[in-house]
This record gives structure tokens, C-alpha cells and sequence, in this order.
């Protein structure tokens, strides 16, 4: 297991000591500070195949997405069990899989982010955790922290779906639900985490949830024989999920583990894609922008796409480019649609952020961007389950009426 080598500034490339927990790049010369990544000494996995160093073993501390610890923080985790997802081959495309991430712990790929950061919260003794979350992130908050005897102050808007907000409290967490976006709940954590001794663990403003995620990266190559795909298609509300996958990609050519003896290789495009009600990358990516500007009053029932403006814009448009990749939104009808066709058709019933990408496909496929023999990753962050009470609301359906008993 390694240790961290510094943590570098993803946007003035400062490095900056990771034995005291950090939080933004505290050394940009002006805002916003960059987010800082971690970095190893990965010489020592020169030469080597993952074989040799990925852990098999499916039970026990070092499974789930900690098989990978070979490029992880070298300390104790918290897991509740997290990662090494099914890789669902469609029954339709041929090319196309789908990450199931709605197999991990509370539900969602939030798992991953926060089993990392309270592990490190953890590790550097601290007590109190703070999050803003459109939700998700809340629940995986709430599970990790309880898990880890440390404290949760989580702040969602009031309308988030009523799962996010059952399981936060069912965690012992301290939940604050608030009139507004997500945006409104950043602004509170702010105003209010000096005060109150709470660190805050929102998305790019610690270093760890990134190094969680990215073990999506790992895992996809993974379970497709250690080669990229031609697309990953991603939701993208914070983005931290994509970055991630981007910091792996990067880590796995240096380590040499990705298409081993057969250079050279392409990484994926990366095609983000958000909701049509709340799409502030896609014009920024339309209009040729280095960032995106705030989206008011976003509005759409896929609630993890709900996010005005990711404080990693700038880092998702920039891969998003280097990829050769596409933004690009979907109407909350074609949300519905697809979790319909897909729940009816392969039997899946995706989150409504997880449609997103799946209806995406369908319109690249439709315009001859994409064939329907390249290979694909469709990411479905979430359990469609969590969303029972948006979902049902988007259909019309109300729960009927019972059958009344024979006399």
C-alpha cells in the first residue's frame, strides 16, 4: 500500500503536504483555488501487471473497490462493502454496457467518494463532517460517518427525493433541509463550518472523494480485459465522477496496465451529459467557454443533476475536450422515456441520472455519431428504487385503489 507522495493543485500544480488534511489549493494566486489531487510514488509499480498487484480476494477489508489499494491511501478503511459493480452487457446493443453502480452501499456511486474521504477523516482525527448534497452524497455521508463514529451535518434542499432524506436521518445524521439548490446549500456549510468546527467534504474541496471515484476508472478497464472503450458516457452534476475516471486513466498508462503489448491506444470519449432543465458544462461547451456560468433556477427531477455551477467546471470541460468527447442535455420527457424502455426492454430500472446517459446514447446513435458496434459505457449512478417518489410523479402514477375483499 502506498503512501501519498503531496497533493498537487489540479489548477497551478503547487504541491502541497498531504500530513495535515487540506482542503483547496491554499497557494492560487487568485480564486477559485484549484483542487488538489493526491499523488504517489507509483515507480515502484513500474514493470509490474495488476495481477500481480490488484487483490482477488472477494470478502474481507480488501474487496469491493479497495482491491485497488495498491493506488490508494495507505490506511485502515472504513467500507461498508463498496465497488466492483456489475458491468451489465445491454440485451439490444451490442456494443453498450452499463455500470450498475445502484449496487453499492446506501445505493449510489456516492459510496465510493465518501468511504475514501471518512476514511480519511478518520486517519487525521477529525470529528465533525459537513455536505452540501443534491442528495445522494447525504445518505453516503450519513452511512460512512455513522460507520466511522464521526459526526454528519448534511444540508439538502427541500425537495430533494424522500429516500435521501429518510436514510440521513435513519443514519443518525444532523439534517438540514433547505429551501433552495444545492448552491444555497454550499452557501450555509460556508457561512457556518468555522463556526462550528465542522470540515467540510463537498465535492473537489478535499482531495479524497476524487481518489474514491476513480476506482470507477479501474474497474471498467478492468472488466473489459484491461482496455479503454471507444465512449463513457457520464451524469454529470459535480463531475467528480468523471475526473476521477480521468485521474485513472492517467495513473493506469503510467503504470503500464491498460491494453498491455497493445500500443498505441486511445482513451475514451467522455460525453457528459445533463438535464435540459440544468445544463450549464453544455453551454459552456456549445459556446466554446474555459467555464460555466451559474444556470438559474435549474429545474429537473433527475435531483443529482440539479447543480447551478460544478466548482469543477473547468476540469470537466477540459476533459471532456481532450477526449474528443460531447456534451450534450436531455428533456426530462426523454429521462422518463428511457428509464421506461430500459426497465421494460433489459430489465434495468435506472436512476433518472442514469437515463440521462442512456438517452443520450440513443441520440448519438440516431445522428451516426456513435455505431452500434463501438464500445460503450453508459453510467447509472444510482438505484432507480431511491427515486420511487420522482419517478412515480414524473408518470402520473398514484398508488391505486385496493381490490375490495369478496363477501
Amino acid at each position: 500500500m502506498p503512501s501519498i507522495a503531496y497533493l498537487e493543485c489540479s489548477r497551478c500544480h503547487a504541491r502541497i503536504s498531504a500530513e495535515t488534511p487540506q482542503t483547496v489549493c491554499p497557494k492560487c494566486p487568485e480564486p477559485p483555488a484549484g483542487s488538489l489531487f493526491v499523488r504517489y510514488d507509483l515507480a515502484r509499480l513500474h514493470g509490474t501487471r495488476p495481477g500481480e498487484v490488484v487483490a482477488k480476494d472477494t470478502t474481507g477489508p480488501w474487496s469491493g473497490m479497495w482491491r485497488y489499494r495498491a493506488v490508494l491511501p495507505g490506511v485502515d478503511p472504513v467500507t461498508l462493502g463498496e465497488g466492483w459493480t456489475p458491468m451489465l452487457r445491454s440485451r439490444r446493443y451490442a456494443g453498450a454496457w452499463v455500470k450498475e453502480e445502484g449496487a453499492n452501499p446506501t445505493g449510489t456511486f456516492k459510496a465510493r467518494g465518501l468511504a475514501l474521504a471518512v476514511t480519511m477523516a478518520r486517519h487525521y482525527g477529525l470529528r465533525k463532517l459537513a455536505v452540501p448534497s443534491a442528495g445522494n452524497a447525504a445518505g453516503a455521508l450519513a452511512a460512512y460517518a455513522a460507520a466511522a463514529g464521526i459526526e454528519a451535518h448534511i444540508f439538502m434542499p427541500v425537495d430533494v427525493p424522500f429516500a435521501n432524506y429518510v436514510e440521513a436521518v435513519a443514519y443518525g445524521a444532523n439534517v438540514v433541509l433547505v429551501d433552495g439548490l444545492i448552491s444555497d446549500c454550499a452557501r450555509l456549510v460556508q457561512e457556518r463550518k468555522e463556526r462550528e468546527g465542522w470540515f467540510d467534504i463537498s465535492s473537489l474541496k478535499e482531495p479524497f472523494r476524487v481518489e474514491g471515484k476513480k476506482t470507477m476508472g479501474y474497474e471498467l478497464v478492468e472488466q473489459l480485459g484491461w482496455e479503454y472503450p471507444d465512449a463513457v458516457f457520464y451524469p454529470t452534476g459535480g463531475g467528480v465522477g468523471l475526473i476521477g475516471m480521468w485521474k485513472a486513466f492517467e495513473e493506469l498508462e503510467e503504470l503500464g496496465w491498460v491494453a498491455p503489448g497493445k500500443r498505441p491506444f486511445k482513451r475514451p470519449r467522455m460525453i457528459t451529459v445533463q438535464a435540459a432543465g440544468c445544463a450549464p458544462v453544455v453551454r459552456a461547451f456549445d459556446d466554446g467557454a474555459p467555464v460555466s456560468q451559474m444556470w438559474p433556477n435549474g429545474e429537473t427531477f433527475a435531483a443529482g443533476l440539479r447543480v447551478p455551477k460544478p466548482y469543477g467546471d473547468r476540469l470537466i470541460l477540459d476533459i471532456v475536450r481532450a477526449s474528443g468527447g460531447l456534451a450534450l442535455a436531455v428533456s426530462d420527457g426523454e429521462i422518463l422515456a428511457s428509464i421506461l424502455d430500459w426497465a421494460r426492454n433489459e430489465g434495468i430500472f435506472l436512476s433518472p441520472e442514469g437515463a440521462s446517459t442512456t438517452a443520450a446514447y440513443g441520440k448519438l446513435l440516431a445522428n451516426g455519431y456513435l455505431k452500434p458496434t463501438d464500445r460503450v459505457v453508459l453510467f447509472n449512478t444510482g438505484a432507480g428504487l431511491k427515486y420511487t417518489d420522482m419517478t412515480a410523479e414524473a408518470m402520473g402514477l398514484r398508488r391505486p385503489a385496493p381490490v375490495k375483499k369478496a363477501a
